[in-house]
């Protein structure tokens, strides 16, 4: 008999995660047993596939489906300020997460890090070649459903020897999560998942990012999560 994600024994990381309802965070031991990627997850489908047809000039295969949901190790989630990757063509970029956690959802922030260059052969590939750093604080859902499009995603990257602004928007470029999670399938979305969940368009083209920041606010509540981390480059030797 084949094993399957959906066969085989999980496979987990506990985690020490901030998980804020109200002003109060409470350090909480979380396990992690599956890893979600969601790509593809734009609310403009026109958008959408304007984006898939630019990526196929890059030799980017169109998706099999949009939005689609790939399946990485939990083993590449990290909450360290360092990462290393193979070669120098990978870059961050900015998603909220979406946790699931003694039968609350709670909402985060990472960073789908991602080799460009498998990319162009392989996305789902590319998915599994790098990790996926993701800040240790997390909000509950409920406290932010209600003034959910306000959120903002940012990301920053170093270039140069200046900080700029990668990419910056609102969640409401992306689904939202209950229409995302019904699609994916909520009975999948059990306790010890985590969900990355789209990105925002790069300002300035998408390309490797050696030091990435990110954050979430949310301007109603007036607070913020926030992570970065530095890539160390390992040698590609043929």
């Amino acid at each position: 008999m084949s094993v399957t994600a959906e066969t085989a024994p999980a496979v987990a990381l506990t985690f020490d995660f901030d998980l804020q309802t109200g002003t109060r965070a409470q350090r909480t031991a979380v396990t992690i047993k599956q890893l979600v990627v969601a790509g593809w997850t734009g609310r403009d489908p026109v958008a959408v596939e304007k984006h898939i047809k630019e990526l196929e000039e890059l030799g980017v295969k169109r998706p099999a489906s949009t939005p689609i949901f790939y399946r990485a190790s939990v083993a590449r989630l990290t909450t360290q300020g360092v990462i290393e990757a193979t070669g120098d063509a990978s870059g961050g970029e900015v998603e909220y997460l979406l946790l699931r956690h003694d039968g609350r959802l709670w909402v985060g922030a990472g960073s789908d890090h991602t080799d460009r260059q498998v990319e162009t052969y392989g996305v789902t590939v590319s998915k599994q070649m790098c990790d996926k750093p993701m800040a240790a604080q997390f909000w509950a859902y409920d406290e932010v459903a209600p003034h959910w499009d306000r959120l903002m995603l940012r990301s920053y990257v170093t270039e140069g020897g200046k900080r700029s602004t990668y990419q910056d928007g609102t969640v409401a470029a992306m689904l939202p999560p209950q229409d995302l999670l019904a699609r994916y399938g909520a009975d999948k979305m059990t306790d010890g998942a985590l969900m990355f969940c789209g990105t925002l368009a790069a300002r300035g083209g998408v390309r490797a990012t050696p030091n990435f920041e990110f954050e979430l606010e949310d301007p109603v509540l007036g607070r913020k999560i926030s992570h970065g981390y530095r890539v160390i480059s390992l040698p590609v030797l043929g």
